[in-house]
């Protein structure tokens, strides 16, 4: 499976908080908070569902794989996301792991791996 999602038991800003909190944890911040649903609706398209993408980085993690690899670039930074799904709170991600196979360096396996376990771990964490 390309993701790893799990849900919620709070509210949309209560999950969105403690998500950051983990993630500051696991050295990562947030870099930009986009939230699709007001985007959309700012250009007159009907979309009521609540859907935040938040863009989170680990500085010396993102040097240390572009310096190995430039492709890597084309999917910084990680993409966390958080939604509405039917009136329960999802939180989710592409599996680094997996987005680091599609520039076929196995060398950097093993990182993508350490940062997919960091990044699993903070949202498994922030649902405590």
């Amino acid at each position: 499976m390309f993701h790893y999602t799990v849900t919620s038991k709070r509210n949309m800003d209560q999950t969105i908080q403690s998500l950051e909190d983990r993630l500051t944890e696991e050295k990562f911040g947030v870099l930009w908070e986009f939230d699709i649903k007001e985007k959309l609706q700012s250009k007159d398209i009907d979309f009521d569902q609540d859907y935040i993408v938040l863009e989170v980085c680990n500085p010396k993690e993102a040097s240390r794989v572009l310096k190995k690899n430039q492709l890597v670039g084309y999917f910084l930074p990680c993409k966390i996301v958080v939604y509405d799904d039917n009136g329960k709170i999802k939180i989710g991600l592409p599996k680094p792991s997996v987005m680091i196979d599609l520039v076929e360096d196995e060398e950097l396996k093993d990182i993508a791996l350490d940062i997919e376990k960091r990044l699993i771990s903070a949202i498994d964490q922030s649902l405590q």
